[in-house]
């Protein structure tokens, strides 16, 4: 018996070894996404110091996310290879710029517009909490390739958080105008957080439960809102489905500028 890892075209692959699959593109989707958001920061971040460093965020994350796809790649690859090999199979250029929107499995938060600089410098800090807490969860995982990218990883990961969670604490206890904006973007950005502790099947079937990462997460969380005189929202309705392909309106736009390329001229090479 055989099931597809995705609804695409690229692979079938055994159950066990399609639930990794999945996950694996999960992990991808998500640097990938958060990656492509912050790179549209390049040259107009608020001085050039900041400017850099979030460009340079950016090429952490899609370092991350192509480390993740080459895996799935080759995962792929071994259970349905082309037979003249080369274009036809998998690759990580295939996994970014040929599936679809509801082929996507990033979390909804990696998603969300960039709004002002605020709402960026928050959205950053509450996937770079949890990316921390996950990856050193990771590190210990059976699977040695995937423990070895977020072993890799980890250190750019906690750069990200540290950069990140200074940025809420200047804005939050900041100029009026800056707590202001800061209000705003825990208001626009928190109903996306839920959804990160939320297994979907995939990550079940690898009893990968990050549920219990909740707990040192809101604690990271809260400790930075505590300096940054913001409050913790309570009782919020929590938006999911990314982790299982159904997004908000803003990733077809995300993808309509990442794959364009691609799909204007099909199997070119830069």
């Amino acid at each position: 018996m055989e099931t597809t890892y995705s609804n695409n075209k690229f692979s079938k692959v055994p159950p066990q070894d399609g639930f990794r699959v999945a996950y694996i593109l999960h992990l991808a989707d998500n640097s990938l996404i958060l990656g492509q958001r912050n790179a549209e920061w390049c040259g107009h971040g608020p001085v050039l110091e900041q400017d850099i460093a979030i460009t340079n965020i950016s090429l952490d994350l899609i370092g991350q996310a192509r480390s993740f796809y080459q895996y799935a790649a080759q995962l792929i690859n071994q259970h349905s290879p082309s037979p003249g090999g080369g274009r036809g199979e998998a690759s990580e250029d295939s996994l970014a710029y040929l599936r679809t929107e509801r082929e996507f499995k990033n979390c909804l938060l990696a998603e969300q517009p960039n709004g002002d600089w605020a709402q960026t410098m928050l959205r950053q800090f509450l996937y770079s909490t949890y990316q921390y807490y996950l990856y050193r969860f990771l590190q210990t995982n059976s699977d040695t390739t995937i423990a070895g990218i977020a072993e890799k990883s980890l250190k750019e990961v906690s750069y990200h958080l540290r950069w990140s969670s200074e940025w809420v604490i200047r804005l939050g206890d900041g100029t009026e105008e800056s707590h202001k904006r800061m209000l705003r973007a825990v208001d626009e950005l928190w109903s996306y957080t839920g959804e990160l502790f939320i297994p979907a099947p995939y990550e079940k079937e690898l009893s990968i439960d990050t549920a219990f990462l909740k707990d040192d997460w809101a604690k990271k969380v809260n400790t930075v809102f505590d300096e940054a005189a913001l409050t913790v929202p309570s009782n919020v309705f929590m938006q999911e489905g990314g982790k299982t392909g159904t997004h908000t309106e803003h990733l077809g736009y995300i993808l309509s500028d990442l794959q364009y390329l691609q799909r204007a001229y099909p199997g070119c090479d830069w």
